[in-house]
């Protein structure tokens, strides 16, 4: 890697001062709350949103730079890639990145990749030197920024807006994600939340010192991303309750494999 990627510039603003209420440990894998692609009792319908037209989002010239570096990092952790190119390809990556792992390894080796996409010493030093500043409020704002301009190949459209933070206050360190790319491409509950969310939370709380939930839709793949803000424990989280989207791929894999399965009849019989 020769040059700063568009996740190697976020920690250069991400890595401002938590608030002291920042400072409660967050366990972002818990053994009781794991996603699976099963086959849910009731499948969340999103047909219609299939057939709504694609937001309009035209690549910048970084992009690829971004996309290809990424993409190569996710493949040094498996130690495969996939033939075809493009962002195809980065979700047969994400895909992959599962497969023979429990959900809490997964989550770890995504963690791992964005660790690797900083110099060891860049982490450190900002989460001593900046995140302290301010009680974590500017911190997250310039992470909010940072992320809904420099994310925008990964996501698709996004925008900075503004939540509440646990002190009752308003804060511009909100990013919206009016319809998640690598949610919509990946079509997979379990792909959004061990590859992304999870892992995401963990990175910016662990390495960068800023509390980060992330809030995404299954109904719209919309995403709220909500910097300053501890995400719940895995049990008090929705997200965990989710079933599989009804065109969920791994979901489509398993059925397919279950029913041709051959049956071998009883010996006695």
């Amino acid at each position: 890697m020769q040059s700063l990627s568009h996740l190697q510039l976020l920690p250069l603003f991400h890595s401002l001062p938590s608030h002291p209420n920042f400072n409660p440990k967050f366990h972002s894998q818990h053994p009781k709350c794991r996603l699976f692609c099963s086959k849910p009792h009731h499948p969340i319908s999103v047909n219609e949103m299939d057939s709504e037209p694609k937001p309009d989002y035209r690549p910048g010239l970084l992009d690829d730079l971004f996309l290809n570096l990424f993409r190569k990092k996710m493949v040094e952790e498996i130690g495969w890639d996939s033939e075809k190119p493009g962002y195809d390809g980065l979700i047969e990556v994400a895909n992959q990145l599962t497969v023979g792992r429990k959900n809490s390894e997964t989550s770890e080796a995504a963690v791992r990749i964005l660790r690797s996409l900083f110099p060891p010493f860049l982490l450190e030093l900002y989460r001593m030197l900046i995140t302290p500043i301010g009680g974590g409020r500017l911190a997250a704002m310039m992470v909010a920024r940072v992320t809904a301009l420099t994310c925008r190949w990964l996501m698709g459209s996004c925008k900075v807006n503004s939540i509440s933070l646990p002190d009752g206050s308003l804060c511009e360190s909100g990013v919206f994600v009016e319809r998640c790319k690598y949610l919509e491409e990946s079509k997979c509950v379990g792909i959004c939340v061990n590859t992304c969310k999870l892992p995401t939370q963990t990175f910016f709380k662990d390495y960068m010192g800023i509390p980060l939930l992330m809030e995404p839709s299954f109904s719209d793949y919309s995403c709220q991303f909500k910097f300053g803000v501890l995400p719940p424990l895995p049990e008090n989280d929705s997200v965990f309750r989710e079933p599989c989207l009804e065109i969920c791929p791994n979901k489509t894999r398993q059925l397919e494999a279950t029913r041709n399965i051959v049956t071998k009849p009883c010996p006695k019989s």
